[in-house]
Parts: structure tokens; sequence; C-alpha cells
């Protein structure tokens, strides 16, 4: 229950989808011929790609999100159910897409909506496609977004995703600006306590031994490779919000690289819209 308290506001499972429907919505989303586009290029270690189902320009390659009177894209109309449960659902979109994460993707802890701070708005997922070790960060618990109901996500929470073995997690991920529609959505938000698992929290040892293993790794030419082992800590320990973004700072600063430490640095701030 203390879970469930800590991340209210942050996560939460709103109405059901029709089975049948939803099925046919999961269909749809495997066979179109979709023009995935890798973008948010900083915020991921590759395997994120995303497609637009409504945006400004009907463009379905048009992937980087904006406030906007949104219309269909080319693709929705090769989706007649997708776009059947957007008409029934009567929201104002500012955004619609497809994101598919790959096996071994990472989405690293970040922040959305700070640039577009002036409109109250709203990030609803349908998971159409996923696996049991794809999951979402936030609060220093994970949660598996399962299949059938629509989630809202408060993304101005710091929040990361994953998908560890696999197969692709494919979710249709609505921007909405908030109206009657939906607030008669979001009327009764819950999360079931089996979706939410807090991870647990890591100590100086921990972190010692992980510093250490990345110094040997940088030591050995494979820097990137030092750098991703630390990201990936979010997704397996509680930790104070940028603390993997201080430890590859301090891991570039063991290495005497301070350019190395204040890039990552900017990084943190930008990632998580800091202002200081």
């Amino acid at each position: 229950m203390e879970t469930l308290t800590a991340l209210a506001g942050q996560i939460a499972q709103l109405d059901a989808v029709d089975s049948a429907q939803l099925e046919r919505m999961r269909h749809e989303a495997l066979t179109a011929q979709a023009p995935w586009k890798a973008e948010y290029g900083a915020y991921q270690s590759g395997g994120w790609w995303t497609t637009s189902l409504m945006n400004a320009s009907g463009d379905a390659a048009d992937v980087t999100i904006g406030d906007c009177a949104a219309r269909p894209t080319e693709l929705l109309a090769q989706m007649p159910d997708t776009a059947a449960l957007l008409a029934e659902l009567g929201l104002n979109y500012m955004w619609v897409r497809l994101a598919r994460l790959e096996a071994n993707a990472f989405l690293w802890e970040h922040r959305d909506y700070d640039e577009l701070d002036q409109v109250e708005r709203h990030r609803l997922h349908i998971p159409l496609h996923t696996n049991s070790s794809a999951y979402l960060v936030t609060g220093g618990t994970k949660v598996h977004m399962t299949g059938g109901r629509i989630w809202q996500l408060t993304p101005t929470y710091a929040h990361g995703v994953c998908n560890l073995l696999g197969p692709d997690r494919i979710h249709l991920i609505a921007d909405v600006y908030a109206d009657d529609a939906y607030r008669r959505l979001a009327r009764h938000p819950s999360l079931h306590p089996t979706a939410a698992e807090p991870l647990p929290a890591i100590n100086e040892t921990i972190t010692a031994e992980r510093l250490q293993a990345a110094r040997a790794m940088a030591d050995l030419g494979y820097r990137e490779a030092a750098e991703r082992m630390l990201l990936r800590l979010f997704y397996t320990y509680a930790l104070p919000e940028g603390a993997v973004y201080d430890l590859i700072a301090e891991l570039h600063t063991s290495l005497g690289d301070e350019e190395a430490a204040s890039r990552w640095a900017t990084a943190k701030r930008r990632l998580l819209a800091l202002t200081a």
C-alpha cells in the first residue's frame, strides 16, 4: 500500500479496452507499413522507435513532439480499428504515436513536457504488445504496464523504460489536452498491487563495487560500455533522482577527464529538466 501511495499521480490504470478490439489493434500495429523513426537519441540506448498516427503535419515520419491541433496521418488510415478507438475516446489529441522498444533497449532516466508547460496535458499508454521483462521505472518502483487497460503516465516525474529480454514492446501513446472527455476517462484512476514492485535500495558497498567495475572497463578502453552499465543501475535499484548521471560524472573525474564529467553533468540537467 505504501508503494501505491508513493506512486499516486505518477502512473495509474484507467478504463479497460475491449479484448477483441485490442487484439485487432495489436495486429494492425504489427503489420502496418509504418515509417519507424529513431528520435531523441540522447534519451535512449538505441532500439526506441516511433511513428505518428496523429500530429500537426499528417506525416507519419514526423515524430518530434510539439503542441498542435493533431490530424490523422496516412498511417492511421491503414489502421481502422485503432482509428475507431481513438474516435470513441473523443479526446482532444495533441499527438498520437506508436512506440516500439526492442529487446535489450532502454530509455534513460528523464522528464518530458518541460518545453511544453503552458497548457495542461496528459499522456496515455495503451500496451499492444509487451512482455514481463519490459517495465517502466518511476519513484524507485518498476511497473509492468500490462495489456487490457489504458494507462495514465505523468511524464513530468523522472522515469525510464527498459525491455530486457523481448520481444518488442509496442505501445500506443496519446498526448492529450485536458478537457471534459479526459476528466471522464481519468475519473477513477487505480493501480493494481501486482503491477508495481519496489526496487531495492542501493548501498555504499554496491555503489563502490559498480564504480570500480566501470573504472576497470574504462581502463580497457570500453568507456561507453562503462557508462551504460552505470545508467542501467536505474532499472535495478531505487536511486535518488539523477544519481546515475552523478556516478558517470564521478567515473570520468576519477579518470582525469573533466570534459566528459562536465558533459554528463550537463546531460543530467537537460534530461531531467533541471534549471540549476
